[in-house]
């Protein structure tokens, strides 16, 4: 992305900053390769659910926390049922289903369907298209205290 700012100095939306190589390596996933050295260090495993920001943990409900119970992955359930084209309460959905349902099968066949992906730009969104969790949540006027 660049660092392109409107007259009073802000950040124009990620949508306009966004370049044809940074749209180019999301899409081909290629922005992934740095995860490998959380993996390496034991921070993360290689399926399991997608790592979200620390200030999102307060729009999670009671049953979407379970999957903080797992470390997380590179990829995942929710990523090759649709990667980021999904909503947020189906992508989360699926992460939890992973934990509840943890299995070698299940790991092999995400990889598989992982490797397939890869190869295919579908149902890929880059982050200048995405809506932030706490943005979504907040719109939905759904507070923590409704958990």
């Amino acid at each position: 992305m660049t660092d392109k700012r409107d007259a009073n100095g802000d950040l124009l939306p990620n949508k306009e900053r966004l370049t044809k190589f940074g749209s180019f390596l999301r899409k081909s996933s290629l922005d992934e390769i740095p995860q490998l050295i959380n993996i390496i260090k034991g921070d993360m495993s290689l399926i399991g659910p997608r790592p979200l920001r620390v200030h999102y943990l307060q729009y999670y409900t009671k049953r979407e926390c379970k999957r903080h119970t797992v470390r997380p992955g590179i990829t995942g359930l929710a990523q090759v049922s649709g990667r980021n084209a999904l909503y947020w309460d189906d992508r989360l959905e699926l992460d939890v289903k992973y934990v509840e349902n943890i299995s070698l099968l299940m790991d092999l066949k995400i990889l598989f369907m992982t490797f397939l992906r890869l190869f295919n730009s579908e149902n890929t969104v880059t982050n200048a298209e995405l809506q932030a969790f706490d943005y979504y949540r907040k719109k939905q006027n759904i507070s923590k205290s409704t958990y």
